[in-house]
């Protein structure tokens, strides 16, 4: 608006013609028939010209119709054919974003940047697990193992750390949950290591287009302690997941003896990530 403003402005303040334009930023250089640079031109008082054009409308439809009739004249805009005629052409404030649209490639970056599938294609999900806990003498909670009297009971190693983050994962996506890929009912996966479960969601999301940007594990439990073994969390995390450690986040907290987590009957986990798609159409 303040760019049509400006020219409109100047029409008014009795100017025959009106040009946006913005001062050449860039370094300008002459080249010669063989390809080479001849010369620099300075910048000093150069511009360059910008749309909407603004003109007195009979004065620039007979300076049209003088062009018309002339075969030898050549032009690329309005301004030069009012030039040409000898109209006073008076210089507007114009903006780098106002590009021009003049060739085919213009048009298709505008389109391309004016176009919904430009926007960045963010996708957060998130996974719950719980297992129960049996006597034992340790648990695995995000791909480390931490002494305990009490084992997480599952038909792998039952850490709800990284099944949760694998549905997190694979909601991004639509691809199911970690029982559609890794069934419980399958032998094969009888005491597996969970972070299978949760590369192969990160390949899935890789496959698909998808940049992981943040992975998030709250773990729910009374005992163990989840702090003295969080940043070993956080780096099997990354690498699992191959990403930095400061995209992998792990908190605890506990349920205040309430519920089956308070009893320590079960640990249970709450996971969020965040992914990046491709731009698609």
């Amino acid at each position: 608006h303040a760019i049509i403003d400006g020219v409109l402005d100047a029409l008014g303040a009795g100017a025959p013609a009106a040009l946006p334009a913005v001062a050449v930023a860039d370094t300008l250089k002459r080249g010669d028939a063989s390809g080479d640079v001849s010369g620099t031109v300075p910048r000093a008082g150069l511009f360059g010209a910008q749309t909407p054009q603004g003109f007195d409308f009979q004065a620039i439809a007979t300076a049209h119709a003088r062009a018309a009739a002339d075969a030898a004249a050549e032009f690329t805009d309005d301004c030069a054919i009012a030039e040409w005629a000898g109209m006073s052409v008076r210089l507007t404030q114009g903006h780098p974003s106002n590009v021009k649209l003049t060739t085919a490639e213009d048009i298709a970056m505008a389109n391309e940047k004016l176009s919904p599938a430009a926007l960045p294609d963010v996708r957060t999900g998130n996974g719950y697990d719980v297992h129960r806990l049996v006597p034992g003498d340790h648990v695995t909670l995000c791909g480390v193992e931490i002494p305990h009297d009490q084992r997480l009971d599952g038909h792998s190693d039952a850490d709800v750390g990284l099944h949760a983050l694998t549905d997190a994962l694979l909601a991004t996506c639509g691809a199911g949950d970690i029982g559609d890929h890794f069934p419980p009912s399958d032998p094969q996966w009888r005491g597996a290591a969970s972070e299978i479960f949760l590369a192969h969601a990160a390949r899935i999301v890789c496959d698909a287009g998808g940049v992981i940007m943040n992975a998030d594990v709250t773990l729910i439990a009374e005992a163990p302690k989840i702090g003295p073994h969080r940043q070993e969390m956080r780096a099997a995390l990354a690498r699992i997941l191959g990403i930095s450690i400061d995209r992998c986040s792990v908190k605890a907290t506990t349920n205040e003896t309430i519920g089956f987590a308070g009893r320590r009957e079960g640990i249970a986990s709450i996971a969020t990530a965040s992914v990046v798609f491709g731009a698609r159409s």
